[in-house]
């Protein structure tokens, strides 16, 4: 029988930028803690999984309700291995168990601001829409229009065309906001998660942060004890 959805939180144990960073200790709770909770207590999946080549990543997944069925292998398990691999290779295993699912939701272990609601609002909102899949976004806070590269040391603009305008005129621009995408099963393990048929999930500013290095992980406790407060 095709159950109806899972949830994959990719967690390996080789960070290098932060050591151990999908467990750090994150205000109060190991990172990953979040986006297991988030998973659980939206009520949307039939199996929520941490996929991790790390025995104590995968003992923390356990303790916060998370299921690791299986480890991850060594070739999804390196710096080239690519979300839509780590998928597959999960997807390939529960068909191995008899189990198959018709949506996949890929939730980052790095996403303390995904909460159960903002899961429940994003699978109405692919529901609703029709499309194959969905992926958060948030709006650049700055226009890209007017982005500069800079060659032979000497600033050039990108869009020269368009530098002139007001910033209320030109098109706004996102990009991906790094924390969850859900799609249909099949699609994904054939074209990955970003594709013609994605409807975008907008997000706020203060609900999105990239967490690559100790400052980003500074701002993002900054981020969330604001939010805790409202």
């Amino acid at each position: 029988m095709m159950e109806h959805r899972i949830a994959i939180i990719t967690a390996r144990g080789g960070s290098k930028r932060i050591p151990r960073k999908n467990i750090r200790s994150f205000c109060g709770k190991p990172i990953i803690a979040y986006s297991i909770i988030a998973a659980k207590k939206s009520g949307l999946f039939d199996e929520v999984m941490v996929s991790t080549d790390d025995e104590e990543i995968a003992r923390i997944a356990g303790e916060y309700g998370a299921g690791v069925p299986f480890m991850r292998s060594a070739e999804t398990s390196d710096d080239f291995a690519t979300t839509r691999d780590v998928i597959r290779e999960v997807i390939g295993k529960y068909k191995e168990l008899g189990r198959e699912f018709e949506y996949v939701a890929c939730i980052y272990p790095t996403a303390p601001f995904v909460t159960s609601q903002v899961l429940q609002d994003a699978v109405k909102v692919l529901d609703e829409s029709g499309a194959t899949c969905l992926e958060p976004v948030v709006a650049y806070s700055f226009p890209i229009q007017r982005s500069y590269a800079i060659e032979n040391n000497r600033i050039q603009k990108n869009c020269p065309d368009l530098y002139g305008k007001r910033s209320q005129d030109l098109q706004k621009m996102y990009h991906d906001a790094g924390q969850f995408y859900i799609g249909k099963t099949e699609f994904v393990i054939e074209n990955g998660f970003a594709s013609s048929d994605t409807v975008p999930f907008i997000l706020s500013e203060t609900d999105v942060q990239d967490i690559d290095t100790i400052t980003d992980w500074k701002l993002a406790e900054l981020k969330f004890k604001m939010r805790d407060g409202e």
